[in-house]
């Protein structure tokens, strides 16, 4: 790397369009690619689930690669979707995979809201009373359970499907290196799984640079693993996230403590 990067810390495709708002404004990026996602064997209540597509009022699909591997399986099982599903996505990424994908409408959290989160998804007025509602939920293995929890509260039947799981990996050598030096402008991750993982390679020099999250609840997280200066971004979108990269970077907020590099 001719200079010091911006690390980020998104698996997938949800990287490539981080990282152009980052570039976009001025500064380079590193991947840190310490997570993969792999679609799991289709269990027989999950093919059941898929059968059954057309009793669900509603579908609420978590990530862009939850999107694919919906896609996949109502093309084995629907060649024609059953109408009257609504459609929901956690974030405008999602969103727009699925409609690349399904051709759907999907509804998400209107911009004013800032944020790609379950928590503005769950603000959706068409998801405030779910008395009598059968849901599917598109999901990740493990990860929250807001989402699930919070419909089941509001009256709906939900039928969570775990499609893929995360699988997590060592940083590359030389970004290892990278993060023992803290030798990078800052740090982003918006993800609590990839947050404590990461932090298990930072040095002193790392949780001294900034560290770019896209809630209080990952900022909390961040200082119990001892990262001194996390900055909380308006969202998890690719904006919003390049926006406090170039609030804490865009001058020499981003130095290298050397005391704490003499130090090691």
């Amino acid at each position: 790397m001719s200079g010091r990067p911006v690390l980020i810390c998104r698996p997938g495709e949800r990287a490539a369009p981080l990282a152009a708002a980052i570039e976009a404004r001025g500064f380079e990026v590193g991947h840190l690619d310490v997570m993969t996602l792999a679609a799991l064997p289709e269990q027989p209540d999950v093919r059941q689930a898929w059968l059954d597509f057309d009793h669900y009022h509603k579908v609420v699909v978590v990530s862009p690669f939850a999107a694919e591997c919906v896609e996949q399986a109502l093309d084995r099982y629907w060649p024609q979707l059953p109408l009257g599903t609504a459609w929901y996505a956690v974030g405008t990424a999602t969103a727009a995979r699925l409609h690349e994908l399904l051709g759907v409408r999907v509804r998400v959290p209107p911009s004013t809201a800032g944020e790609d989160t379950s928590e503005a998804l769950l603000q959706l007025a068409s998801l405030g009373s779910l008395e009598g509602c059968r849901v599917l939920l598109a999901a990740g293995e493990g990860g929250r359970m807001l989402l699930t929890e919070t419909l089941i509260a509001r009256g709906a039947k939900v039928t969570r499907l775990a499609l893929y799981e995360r699988r997590l990996q060592a940083p590359s050598p030389a970004l290892q290196a990278c993060l023992a030096q803290g030798d990078f402008r800052a740090l982003v991750v918006s993800s609590a799984e990839l947050l404590g993982h990461v932090a298990g390679w930072c040095t002193r020099a790392a949780l001294n640079q900034p560290l770019i999250v896209s809630s209080r609840r990952l900022a909390t997280l961040a200082v119990n693993l001892g990262f001194r200066t996390p900055v909380v971004a308006a969202g998890a979108t690719p904006a919003a996230l390049a926006d406090a990269v170039a609030a804490s970077c865009g001058s020499e907020n981003a130095d290298v403590d050397h005391d704490d590099l003499e130090k090691g």
